[in-house]
């Protein structure tokens, strides 16, 4: 595959059926690392939540204006016992498998931290499945360390 050109711009409305595509992909992906997720169809969320919020940005990365990747960040109020107020939480974050280590996600997630910073946010956190060590490895690339695992018991 030649190296494409790549234009990053804030989703929109009219990029609904896309991003529910990018959200659907991304359950898919999920699905085999997470027992406890339904069967059949599943939202997460709504992603033109994250278009429509003054506290949310969603960032999707084209090709030939087709949207080939998304991520969304939205700001959230922290728990009181930590030393900040809010904070930065990354979500939705999706690259078509052929665009893959292109950098893209790093380019997404550095206008999402860089979205954030503008609204005065100076901390961030994502979600990742530890079965999934690539994303991991990207993320760790970016500065994001680990800070908790969830544990869970299955049956009582």
């Amino acid at each position: 595959m030649q190296k494409p050109t790549i234009q990053f711009r804030q989703a929109v409305i009219d990029d609904k059926t896309a991003l529910e595509q990018c959200l659907q992909c991304i359950v898919d992906a999920e699905r085999p690392m997470d027992e406890c997720l339904k069967e059949g169809h599943i939202e997460y969320y709504n992603p033109l939540d994250f278009v429509t919020s003054d506290n949310a940005e969603l960032i999707v990365a084209l090709d030939n204006n087709n949207i080939i990747a998304c991520g969304a960040a939205v700001i959230k109020k922290a728990k009181e016992y930590y030393r900040y107020d809010s904070f930065l939480h990354l979500a939705m974050m999706y690259v078509d498998e052929q665009y893959r280590g292109l950098g893209i996600n790093g380019e997404l997630i550095n206008q999402l931290l860089a979205w954030g910073k503008e609204k005065g946010i100076k901390n961030a956190s994502l979600t990742v499945y530890p079965e999934n060590p690539s994303a991991i490895r990207a993320y760790e690339k970016l500065g994001f360390s680990p800070a908790l695992i969830e544990m869970r018991l299955r049956e009582l």
